[in-house]
């Protein structure tokens, strides 16, 4: 693994303390022992220092974890993932709707 996709995972993530997404030039890699990595990252907003350490391994399939049953996993194995589309679709929606579901459903389809 490299260590600028080290950093871009870690730019991925929101500061503990202020919730703002760190920076890329503020993360740095301090060394690694096989699969277990050291990295010093910095806040600049709140200017928050912590030290993370992290696992990855590499070239091995992660565990899948769910409580669904094998005949729910049968049954959703083949389904087609949703469309960038449908993402946006639903994305739309949630940002407009108020939570009341009883109002929902007792809309009549047009």
């Amino acid at each position: 693994m490299n260590k600028s996709l080290i950093k871009r995972l870690i730019a991925s993530m929101k500061c503990g303390a202020c919730g703002q997404r760190y920076e890329v030039d503020n993360i740095d890699v301090l060394g690694h022992e096989e699969d277990l990595w050291f990295l010093g990252v910095f806040c600049p907003a709140c200017r928050t220092q912590c030290l993370v350490v992290m696992v990855i391994k590499e070239g091995r399939a992660p565990e899948v974890v769910t409580d669904l049953t094998e005949a729910e996993l049968d049954k959703f194995r083949n389904v087609s993932m949703a469309s960038a589309d449908e993402v946006l679709d639903m994305h739309n929606f949630l940002k407009n709707f108020d939570g009341d579901f009883s109002r929902l459903f007792s809309q009549k389809k047009a």
